[in-house]
């Protein structure tokens, strides 16, 4: 443990880390009652249904910041929305289409840019709470660099469904005939990561600090 002081006596909000999983068990019952597909539902929210039972296994060792667990709650909210509709029929998609004059619905480009916001500021926590990397220009670009990895892992998993599934992953894969699909998610993602770092890098640090506070 020496040299990790963020790692010591952390202060567990278990009030907000309980809000948010009740706010997304509920999101998750409700959205489970009549998807459009109940099986592009499942892989839509399977991140959300596998990310609180983390959350609370690690929540004593190292419990996340405030910021974190609401930016989850939001990123868990797109994600379960998508899985509801699927992301090229969600309502709000084509709302922001009719606004922007856009061509097709742009949803699942939002749900691209929290899939960079959001694990940019986990991957930078875990970075500098675990002393890995020192605050600076370095830490932007590993973070950079970790969110392209999992925003590509993530095309090749799309890319994997498509493979066993042909036509039925069409719904999870929600290219609407853009052959470019895949490199725009990505792009998504990493503005999402880079506004993660612009804006929420000094409210995070301040509540890193509050939450390695000795008890």
């Amino acid at each position: 443990m020496a040299g990790k002081p963020g790692l010591m006596n952390p202060i567990i909000d278990y009030k907000l880390l309980t809000t948010v999983s009740a706010l997304l068990i509920i999101a998750l019952a409700i959205s489970a009652i009549h998807p459009y597909d109940l099986g592009t539902w499942a892989l839509e929210v399977a991140p959300v249904v596998i990310a609180l039972p983390i959350l609370w296994f690690t929540a004593r060792r190292f419990p996340l910041t405030s910021l974190l667990y609401v930016l989850i709650l939001l990123h868990g909210l797109v994600l379960i929305l998508g899985g509801t509709y699927t992301y090229a029929r969600v309502p709000l998609g084509f709302e922001l289409a009719e606004i922007f004059d856009l061509t097709r619905n742009p949803y699942d480009k939002i749900g691209h840019f929290f899939q960079g916001l959001v694990p940019a500021l986990v991957a930078r926590e875990i970075l500098l709470r675990g002393a890995y990397v020192r605050r600076g220009a370095m830490l932007s670009f590993i973070v950079l660099c970790i969110v392209l990895a999992i925003s590509a892992s993530y095309e090749l998993i799309e890319w994997a469904v498509a493979l066993l599934f042909g036509g039925g992953s069409v719904d999870f894969l929600g290219t609407q005939g853009d052959p470019w699909d895949a490199q725009s998610d990505m792009l998504l993602a990493l503005i999402g990561a880079a506004v993660a770092l612009l804006l929420f890098s000094r409210m995070q640090d301040r509540q890193i600090l509050k939450l390695s506070k000795p008890t």
